[in-house]
């Protein structure tokens, strides 16, 4: 499994937040369409199960003695899941932090 960064684009991420590259905001209808936070979120959490499921059959394939498989990249497979474990419940502690402080607002 390879994980790779893409580049950050400025452009398009204050074009998502509905504003020019100066700050002031996009007019009407010049906003660029995304994917949506749910759908980032299922392909996040989407990619965090696939990683982790690809560690443990990894690894039921090393106690089978399969020569094909070494314990180095086993290894590397486990602490990739469960690095990306670690961000998707970081994330989450951060949104459930978040809507408890909404929620927690006086209107």
């Amino acid at each position: 499994m390879n994980v790779t960064l893409k580049p950050f684009d400025f452009a398009q991420a204050v074009a998502r937040a509905g504003l020019t590259t100066n700050g002031q905001p996009l007019q009407k209808g010049k906003a660029v369409e995304g994917a949506g936070f749910q759908q980032a979120l299922t392909q996040a959490l989407g990619a965090v199960n696939k990683s982790q499921n690809d560690a443990v059959a990894m690894q039921r394939e090393v106690q089978l003695d399969n020569p094909t498989v070494s314990i180095e990249q086993t290894m590397v497979a486990m602490q990739k899941a469960q690095i990306g474990f670690q961000a998707a419940l970081q994330v989450r502690n951060k949104m459930v932090q978040a809507y408890s402080d909404i929620m927690s607002m006086q209107v």
